[in-house]
């Protein structure tokens, strides 16, 4: 079974550098991806494309599969387990990192800043944002979820997105950023369970 590591968008940094280590033994097979050239619009289209041909370069149809997805990838996440559908890959469980989550219907990132944050407002642009990175229109997420979903908590400001997904019957754990990949391959061993 692979266990896909998903970046956030925007070439940041994966909060879980550690996570192969923390893997081995428990019968799922780490695969990071790298996700280039979703710095021009439509961002989110070239980040789902992007992933999934990489996804379908490193994992071959038909492997069992969850998708862990950070940051602002996360409103992504129906996406790209569509593509891996259309490649007859199974996915046995989706865990967002510190993200948003995906909602029904057309939204964009500032949507769903405002939907899911208490305060009610979305966060400043971050250095080096491109221009209408937040107010574009993300793909849809219908038919989704399709298998058992967890949320990883490791940044207090997502506190509320996190009891979002509880409410939704979502497996979620909270722990400090330095704890993320031991606590993380524990939740995905879980929803391999739970399928």
């Amino acid at each position: 079974m692979i266990a896909v590591l998903l970046p956030p968008t925007l070439g940041r940094p994966t909060r879980l550098p550690a996570l192969g280590d923390e893997l081995a033994g428990t019968g799922l097979t780490p695969v990071r991806v790298t996700v280039t050239g979703d710095e021009r619009p439509p961002h989110a289209a070239r980040y789902v494309a992007g992933a999934s041909l990489e996804i379908n370069r490193l994992v071959a149809p038909g492997a069992p599969t969850a998708l862990v997805v950070e940051g602002d990838a996360g409103p992504l996440t129906a996406a790209l387990g569509a593509a891996q559908r259309a490649a007859h890959r199974p996915v046995f469980g989706y865990v967002l990192v510190d993200a948003l989550l995906p909602q029904p219907g057309l939204a964009t990132r500032a949507d769903l800043d405002r939907a899911q944050n208490p305060e009610g407002a979305p966060p400043p642009p971050t250095v080096g944002e491109p221009d209408g990175y937040r107010a574009e229109t993300l793909p849809p997420s219908a038919d989704w979820p399709d298998a058992p979903c967890g949320y990883l908590l490791t940044d207090p400001s997502r506190a509320h997105t996190a009891r979002l997904a509880g409410m939704r019957g979502w497996t979620v754990r909270e722990c400090a950023p330095q704890d993320a990949s031991s606590v993380l391959a524990a939740l995905l061993i879980d929803l391999r369970g739970m399928g």
